[in-house]
């Protein structure tokens, strides 16, 4: 293949399918994720236990960040996704203690 242009058009390709792998990699741990977290939500809810854990969150926010850092990842950008996520696991948590 000698063409740039379709050499280029090939690489993209190949990056577009591995990305989309990811996409589904990324949807299927997080809904494992939450299927955890509904279980701790639900324990909390008959143990009458807040919702949210501070202390917890904030270690879990730590140990992102440096596997973020050891990743090559944004630490910025890991925190911001885990609070994404932490703010919608203790949202589900308080709706189960209504």
């Amino acid at each position: 293949m000698s063409d740039p242009t379709a050499r280029a058009a090939q690489l993209l390709k190949g990056h577009r399918e591995s990305i989309d792998r990811l996409d589904a990699i990324l949807v299927y741990t997080l809904a494992e994720r939450f299927k955890h977290t509904q279980a701790v939500g639900h324990l909390k809810a008959e143990h009458d236990l807040p919702p949210s854990d501070p202390a917890r969150e904030s270690a879990q926010i730590a140990r992102l960040e440096k596997l973020a850092s050891d990743a090559d990842l944004d630490p910025v950008f890991a925190r911001k996704f885990l609070n994404f996520i932490i703010s919608e696991v203790i949202r589900h948590h308080e709706k189960l203690q209504k």
